[in-house]
């Protein structure tokens, strides 16, 4: 099991500035680099300051200049917004800067206040098919020539400039919930990513059902693609009995704002929404703190480190420790190092 690092400036008022921030995920970076983390995944998101990430390669790529070996993907662009074109550009960029580290994840786009304000208005739903056509266009590109006639997007022969340092293209990761996506990444050789979101670990080994079927299917892919696992996580000392306490409270938060944004009916004011009102969800027991001390990865070290192992043995090959969650800075930090120090050496 390899670990990951999935982070954003979660900015949650004006009372710390958008630069404090930025500062505060390169610690987090640093910090997770120094404890053995693979990879660092940054999304995208327009006009949301709780998951403020509107260029995630820029952020990729100041990264590269602050770090030295954990690898720089995009968890994830948003297929929509992304020209085929400029996707490969800046994936090869990416990589030439950082000196072959780049990883590039692609999602077809969840919040319909994004497409409301980047495509026209367009149904988030219809993401996939932008995706479905991005990713052999981005990868023809990345190797060479290629002229493009699709539904979206047509355009004379072209190349992806620089080309990129990892051959024939660096990692290509696709988010996926539908066995359709499954079934389309491992068609297509791209790895794949997943996140049960608010669900228990029944979801987890769903998501790994999909993913196995997809790989069924396709006898003829050689290489099996690889699956990475994303969950909010927060650990908290053995000494401190009430400690989940804390860590449930700030995704609870964290999943009332993610419902202001994608089904409030509520305008941002500069970018902020309040969360949706606890008393609404009085109906809905996954929100309750006990639920999210068993759905997210909340626990003490050895509690992770047992769910986790479960993770493994499923076949995952990849554990994204998710950081937004509402919390501190220095709230998170402190749990990061404890997983660094007493969850990961259990992997080695």
């Amino acid at each position: 099991m390899r670990f990951s690092l999935f982070v954003h400036m979660e900015r949650w008022d004006d009372s710390i500035s958008a630069e404090q921030h930025w500062q505060n995920l390169v610690e987090l970076v640093q910090l997770a680099e120094a404890g053995g983390f693979g990879t660092v995944w940054i999304g995208e998101h327009h006009s949301m300051e709780y998951v403020a990430s509107p260029g995630p390669m820029q952020q990729l790529a100041a990264l590269a200049a602050q770090t030295s070996t954990i690898r720089l993907g995009s968890g994830t662009i948003i297929a929509p917004f992304w020209h085929p074109l400029r996707a490969a550009g800046e994936v090869a960029l990416l990589d030439v800067i950082s000196g072959g580290r780049a990883e590039v994840g692609i999602a077809r786009g969840a919040y319909q206040f994004e497409f409301d304000r980047m495509a026209g208005g367009m149904p988030a739903a219809d993401g996939g098919e932008y995706l479905r056509e991005l990713v052999p266009a981005m990868r023809a590109l990345l190797q060479g020539d290629y002229a493009h006639e699709g539904k979206h997007w047509q355009f004379p022969v072209s190349t992806a400039v620089p080309k990129p340092v990892q051959q024939p293209t660096p990692p290509i990761w696709l988010a996926a919930r539908s066995p359709e996506t499954h079934d389309f990444a491992v068609a297509n050789g791209c790895n794949v990513q997943v996140t049960p979101l608010m669900k228990d670990d029944r979801e987890v080994e769903d998501l790994m059902n999909k993913f196995e079927t997809a790989l069924a299917a396709h006898p003829e892919v050689e290489k099996r693609p690889e699956i990475m696992v994303l969950r909010h996580t927060y650990l908290h000392s053995p000494e401190d009995p009430e400690g989940w306490k804390v860590g449930a409270a700030g995704i609870n938060k964290y999943y009332r704002t993610f419902s202001a944004w994608a089904f409030g009916k509520k305008d941002p004011v500069n970018g902020f929404l309040d969360p949706t009102p606890e008393e609404r969800f009085a109906d809905r027991p996954e929100f309750e703190l006990e639920s999210l001390h068993k759905s997210a990865m909340i626990g003490t070290p050895a509690e992770v480190t047992e769910r986790i192992r479960h993770y493994e043995d499923l076949g995952y090959d990849e554990y994204s420790f998710w950081s937004d969650n509402a919390l501190t800075h220095e709230e998170k930090k402190a749990s990061l190092q404890l997983f660094i120090d007493e969850v990961v050496p259990n992997f080695r």
